[in-house]
């Protein structure tokens, strides 16, 4: 008949020598509070607990008047086991999501983050872009001596046009995706100087998405594709992004083009030079057609 409402386990614990309890009266409060005395009640064999069986609760009020011994304790524990299981479980799920993830989707999802890189910069500046150069050249750097002993002196120095290079044009200290979005939408067009290096490149892959993008959302002729090298199929496969981009856009091929190399820089002015809207004229790049490696027929 006192005031005790929780009975906790230190005070319990002060108490070695307790024999008898007596309780009756009481007003308990049924929650997790008296978890641990509730188990205690049932459990020790030193004390006896006089009419532990009609103990009442008070507190709180949808549980006035039920048996304490009646309240269900088991949210009140924490199951270490279940806990590890549950643990364990979701940890190897995870290992296992990130593990497909990486092996079968990791440029799917690279692509896509690109794409939504290049998507929010389209329509920041969609309305105020002006094209600083007539073209952004991506290639890879062990063809470097190529776009600067061949490409470079012929475009720029013989027929005017302002090109734009890594090395050259890209901003220090920026952000080199930004620099390379910034390259891509500030050029009238993109050549891509592909090889088996460019192929094999993180930064080309990189670039050239931000280019295709570019090509299928504002559906203009913006990117000329360039083959320093013929390319067998079997190399060409993985890389269905490259497939799919080459069965819409016609491009050029260097290593075809040795005995007209006049034929190629004609032929890649003329590309400079098409207009970028749909109804332009459609420019038919003789001097490679078909994919690089595949036969006619396939």
């Amino acid at each position: 008949m006192n005031a005790f409402s929780v009975i906790s386990e230190p005070v319990m614990q002060s108490l070695p020598a307790l024999v008898y309890l007596d309780m009756q009266g009481n007003s308990f409060t049924c929650d997790c509070d008296n978890a641990w005395f509730l188990q205690w009640v049932i459990t020790n064999k030193q004390t006896q607990v006089s009419d532990a069986y009609n103990f009442e609760c008070n507190f709180p009020p949808n549980l006035k008047g039920r048996k304490l011994l009646e309240l269900d304790v088991r949210s009140c524990t924490v199951d270490v086991g279940f806990v590890c299981y549950i643990s364990t479980a979701c940890a190897v799920m995870v290992v296992m999501a990130v593990s497909f993830t990486h092996h079968f989707l990791q440029w799917h999802l690279v692509y896509a983050y690109y794409l939504l890189l290049a998507f929010l910069y389209n329509t920041k500046h969609k309305d105020k872009r002006a094209h600083r150069y007539d073209a952004f050249v991506s290639y890879n750097a062990n063809d470097e001596h190529w776009v600067l002993g061949e490409l470079l002196p012929k475009l720029e120095d013989e027929q005017g046009w302002r090109l734009c290079l890594h090395h050259r044009d890209f901003q220090p200290g920026k952000p080199i995706m930004e620099n390379i979005t910034d390259a891509i939408y500030g050029s009238r067009k993109t050549i891509c100087v592909i090889s088996r290096d460019y192929l094999a490149s993180e930064w080309c892959s990189r670039e050239i998405q931000v280019a295709s993008f570019r090509l299928f959302d504002e559906q203009k002729d913006v990117l000329i594709l360039m083959f320093l090298e013929d390319i067998p199929m079997q190399q060409l496969s993985p890389y269905h992004r490259m497939r799919r981009l080459l069965k819409r856009q016609t491009y050029l091929s260097w290593s075809r083009a040795v005995a007209h190399p006049d034929l190629f820089w004609e032929k890649l002015r003329q590309a400079l030079e098409t207009r970028e809207d749909p109804a332009g004229e459609h420019l038919l790049l003789s001097v490679g057609d078909g994919i690089p490696g595949e036969r006619p027929d396939q």
